[in-house]
């Protein structure tokens, strides 16, 4: 099932090979020593039974240097976006007597285009300006994981899934001979549909059988929550259930107060709006105000409902980029303490033996003279997770004032979402998108490079 991914920037943004040597000193990772003089994994907090930040050592073997690079990080390989369509395919979208490319050979499902970048419908997107998304297989090559509902467990019942076609607000699949004489709520049950959604359907009369013909109303028409504000969009990947966004600084997910305009929510909808497509505004997970980096949206009730689903059992990867202060000495660490709000500021979180859980690993990638490039991966999703966690083992990030990080290098936190990663909620598919890294984080790590701009 393919769907659209961005293949083209609209600036370089690359690291930059050559040019002049500041004398600035770096350090790759793999050189850092741990307290037995050799690399090794620390962990902050319960994991040994202590608490309170102890650093608690466990030896590992050497590790190869890798130093990071914002083309390797973001940049897609050229030609990536015509590997983005599935069977010569492209999505059929009958809003409107609209079609977006030719339906694949046998039907192909609901998948869109292979991004080409520029924009699409009047709605100011640039897509996907160095992203790469990618997919694979679901578990055994069939339905989804586990964590995202019901899997088929028939492999017929799973090629049908795959191979339905979307008209209109209905998804249409083809039975089999040996199936067409299967009641519906049976049928149901071998579909990758989570029983609550079955049962919303069946009861709204958004089930139809038809012979060979099943028919599911699972794009329905919805009247959008928010008013729509343009703004020139990232799109790193969307098909009939997903969208990414690549949030830039400055802008927040959705109102944090009533009445607030200008969010990445409205920008959404006017995208929604101004591509024609009728849909609530559904963000499956937050990004600080600062911080840039893709954001998945669920397009209809059934994707909101899987995605929800794979965030509470942790089957959606978020990982990072950031620049702390400082030299982080571990090659790897693991960081589990629990996170509070601060009695004494109204947004600010801390460390707290009260607090809900929290987990963030981290990887350094290289190191400077004061600062240390780092790769995180969030096992829960904690406000603030990343900021508080870094600060409290005396690393915060570059540009982050509330925790104690100076501004010389940069006027904002220095985080980036670099990679997420998902299961199509429909066909179970493992896809992958990269954001690259933004112009202020790439021209920091530059000067700290000694690279000439």
């Amino acid at each position: 099932m393919a769907g659209r991914q961005g293949t083209r920037s609209n600036r370089g943004n690359g690291s930059g090979g050559g040019g002049r040597a500041s004398g600035k000193r770096r350090e790759e990772t793999g050189r850092g020593a741990g307290p037995s003089g050799k690399p090794g994994l620390v962990e902050y907090g319960k994991p040994a039974g202590r608490r309170g930040g102890a650093p608690v050592s466990k030896p590992e073997g050497k590790r190869s240097a890798d130093r990071y690079d914002a083309d390797k990080g973001g940049r897609q390989r050229a030609g990536a976006g015509a590997a983005g369509r599935t069977g010569g395919g492209g999505r059929e979208d009958t809003r409107g007597g609209r079609k977006r490319g030719d339906a694949a050979p046998g039907g192909a499902a609901f998948g869109g285009n292979g991004g080409t970048g520029g924009r699409r419908g009047g709605a100011g997107a640039a897509h996907g300006r160095g992203a790469d998304a990618s997919r694979s297989a679901g578990r055994g090559g069939q339905g989804r994981p586990a964590a995202g509902g019901r899997a088929p467990e028939q492999p017929v019942l799973a090629a049908l899934a795959r191979g339905g076609r979307r008209k209109g607000e209905w998804l249409e699949l083809r039975l089999p001979d040996q199936l067409a004489g299967v009641p519906v709520n049976q049928l149901l049950k071998q579909l990758p549909l989570p029983a609550k959604i079955a049962g919303k359907l069946m009861a709204a009369k958004g089930v139809d059988k038809q012979g060979k013909q099943l028919r599911l109303k699972l794009f329905r028409e919805e009247q959008p929550e928010f008013p729509p504000d343009w703004m020139e969009l990232n799109i790193l990947y969307e098909d009939d259930f997903s969208l990414v966004v690549n949030k830039p600084a400055g802008y927040e997910v959705h109102p944090s107060v009533h009445g607030q305009r200008g969010t990445l929510a409205h920008g959404v909808a006017s995208y929604y709006e101004m591509s024609g497509q009728r849909i609530r505004i559904r963000h499956i997970h937050r990004l600080d105000k600062e911080t840039t980096g893709p954001v998945l949206y669920a397009k209809n009730e059934l994707a909101h409902y899987v995605f929800d689903e794979a965030m509470r059992s942790k089957q959606i990867e978020r990982i990072y980029i950031a620049v702390a202060e400082g030299r982080i000495a571990q090659d790897k660490g693991v960081i589990d303490l629990p996170i509070g709000q601060d009695r004494h500021h109204p947004t600010r979180r801390r460390v707290s033996e009260t607090g809900e859980p929290a987990l963030t690993r981290y990887e350094v990638l290289e190191r400077f003279d004061n600062y240390t490039l780092v790769r995180l991966q969030l096992e829960t999703g904690r406000t603030h997770q990343i900021r508080v966690h870094l600060s409290h083992i005396g690393h915060p990030l570059a540009g982050d004032g509330m925790y104690g990080g100076g501004r010389q290098m940069i006027s904002r936190q220095a985080l980036h979402g670099e990679k997420l990663v998902w299961h199509h909620p429909w066909t179970g598919e493992r896809l992958t998108v990269r954001a690259p890294l933004p112009d202020d984080m790439n021209r920091m790590l530059q000067e700290l490079r000694g690279v000439s701009p």
